[in-house]
């Protein structure tokens, strides 16, 4: 399908889908083909593709995300504690996250989203 397809389908803003699809190529989780009946595939069998791998694909940035630039070193001990107990933390839940979405697959997804 193409991405003007797809996006009309799915109700997504067809300027946003082609840059999802786009990262998504670059990934090699879909390709792209030219022409009149050009459009998207995906390269794996939704049985086999890993929502893992899709997230990791299209979000440049994860879940959690803390600002830790220093704009001055002047914080107290106190306050760097805090913010590396926080980035410990959402680093950990990243993972479990991640490995959650690594047993699931797109098939898997889909019968769900059926039933």
């Amino acid at each position: 399908k193409t991405s003007s397809q797809i996006a009309e389908s799915i109700g997504v803003n067809a300027s946003k889908l082609r840059k999802i699809l786009s990262m998504l190529v670059k990934n090699n989780i879909v390709e792209s083909t030219q022409g009149a009946s050009g459009g998207f595939l995906l390269k794996k069998e939704i049985d086999k593709l890993h929502l893992q791998e899709i997230y990791c694909a299209i979000e440049d940035r994860k879940a959690f995300h803390l600002n830790v630039s220093k704009s001055n070193g002047n914080y107290s001990s106190e306050t760097t504690k805090l913010n590396d107990f926080f980035l410990d933390l959402f680093s950990d839940i990243q993972v479990e996250i991640e490995e959650k979405m690594r047993k699931l697959t797109l098939k898997s997804v889909l019968e769900k989203i059926e039933e």
